[in-house]
C-alpha cells in the first residue's frame, strides 16, 4: 500500500494540510481508492489496537476491524471536520463497533444457555421417568380393584398410609395374624397382577 499517513496526535497540524487525514477522508468521500488505501494504512493500526482491547479475540478483532474501515469508506461523506478529527471520529466508529461485538457474542452465550437449561430440564429421561410413573401408578390401582376388600384396606393401611401390622390390625379390629395373613395373600396378588418376578 502507500506510504502511511501520520496518525492524528492531537496536533491540529496533523489532520489539516494537503496531505493530511481530512484531505484524504474528503478524497475517499469522492471515491478515491489509492485515497482511501493511505487513510487505511494510517489508521488501521489504530482501530485495531481499539477493538482488540475490547474483543479481547484476536481474530473477532481482526473482523471487527475490517468492518470498521469498511464503515469509514462508507460514511466518508458524513465525515464533518468541524466535529472533530479523522482519528477521533475512527476511533468512536471502532469502540462502538468493538462493544456491539461484545454484546451480541454475550447475548448469543446467553441464549444457547438458556435454550440448554430449557433443554435439560424437559429431558428424554426425566419425560421416560414421568411416563413410566404413571404407567405404573395405574397397574397398581387396576391390580389393587383386583383384591378382595379386606386385602385392599389392610395393603392401602399399611404401605399407603405407613401403619405397622399392629396398627393395621387395631385399625380394621382384626387379629394380628389373620391382618399378616390378608396382607401376605394380597401382596402375592399384587405381584402376580404386576408382572413382578422375584
Amino acid at each position: 500500500m502507500n506510504q502511511p499517513v501520520p496518525i492524528n496526535t492531537g496536533r491540529p497540524s496533523d489532520d489539516h494540510g494537503g496531505s493530511g487525514l481530512t484531505d484524504l477522508m474528503q478524497k475517499v468521500a469522492h471515491g478515491d481508492k489509492e485515497a482511501f488505501s493511505a487513510l487505511y494504512d494510517a489508521l488501521a493500526p489504530m482501530v485495531f489496537g481499539i477493538v482488540v482491547k475490547v474483543v479481547r479475540d484476536r481474530a473477532q478483532s481482526e473482523e471487527v476491524s475490517q468492518e470498521v474501515m469498511i464503515d469509514l469508506w462508507r460514511q466518508a461523506a458524513r465525515y464533518r471536520p468541524e466535529a472533530g478529527s479523522v482519528t477521533t471520529w475512527a476511533a468512536t466508529i471502532a469502540h462502538r463497533r468493538a462493544v456491539d461485538r461484545v454484546r451480541s457474542a454475550q447475548a448469543s452465550a446467553h441464549r444457547e444457555h438458556a435454550q440448554a437449561a430449557r433443554e435439560h430440564t424437559i429431558a428424554f429421561d426425566e419425560v421416560a421417568e414421568q411416563v413410566e410413573t404413571r404407567l405404573d401408578s395405574e397397574q397398581v390401582r387396576r391390580c389393587m380393584r383386583g383384591l378382595t376388600e379386606v386385602q385392599r384396606q389392610a395393603v392401602t393401611l399399611a404401605y399407603y398410609q405407613g401403619l405397622t401390622y399392629r396398627e393395621v390390625a387395631e385399625a380394621l379390629r382384626t387379629p394380628l395374624p389373620t391382618i399378616k395373613t390378608r396382607m401376605r395373600d394380597g401382596l402375592i396378588r399384587l405381584r402376580d397382577c404386576m408382572g413382578v418376578t422375584t
